[in-house]
């Protein structure tokens, strides 16, 4: 009895085609990394950039109360008008950053000098008890407290955001996407003996 042997059919898909499916498939998965590696970068980014908008809205809080407490002082007797001057000038540097699209760095270096200048006239102010017993300074104190305290929450939160940030775009391999892309590194505040903590608004009544 002879046997009926069919030839064997041959696949429709030859291999060249599943080498390129293959390869389809790889730069899909690759192309999907990237875009959501870049899309975190973004996020991560734009995070960063919205804690440091905070920092800018408390050192503006501060230097719109800077008038006012300047105001309320300078008619002490025998104030030191140097300790205004400086402090007053030190306001006018920050502003100045603000408006010129200084970088954060320049900004920070004018917020530091800011620092130093409104800390050495709250001190000042503490030699005038008459003048800080008036029921206007007691209001401006509150404000004060209030607002330096919120100053060094905001630099603290945007100190965290911004390590994190730069530690993802140094890691392997998010760090070959962050340099094409131009992903650079935020600054981050120097903390000094005693910057970590909000200026003392305290007076002796």
């Amino acid at each position: 009895m002879a046997r009926n042997l069919a030839p064997a059919k041959k696949s429709s898909f030859p291999v060249w085609a599943w080498v390129l499916v293959v390869i389809l498939g790889v730069i899909l998965l690759a192309t999907l990394w990237l875009v959501g590696v870049y899309n975190g970068l973004i996020s991560s980014q734009g995070t960063v950039q919205n804690s440091w908008a905070q920092v800018e809205t408390e050192y503006q809080r501060r230097a719109d109360l800077v008038p006012q407490l300047v105001s309320t002082v300078e008619g002490a007797a025998d104030f030191e008008k140097s300790t205004l001057t400086e402090v007053t000038s030190a306001r006018t540097n920050w502003l100045n950053t603000q408006s010129s699209g200084a970088s954060i760095e320049d900004q920070m270096a004018a917020g530091s000098t800011f620092d130093s200048a409104f800390s050495r006239l709250l001190v000042s102010v503490e030699a005038y008890p008459t003048l800080t017993a008036t029921d206007t300074f007691k209001t401006l104190q509150a404000q004060l407290e209030g607002n330096e305290n919120r100053i060094a929450v905001a630099r603290m939160d945007y100190n965290a955001v911004a390590t994190t940030y730069n530690v993802k775009i140094r890691r392997i391999p998010t760090n070959l996407l962050a340099a094409l892309f131009g992903f650079d590194e935020f600054p981050l505040f120097e903390s000094s003996s005693g910057s970590e903590t909000a200026p003392t608004v305290e007076f002796d009544f």
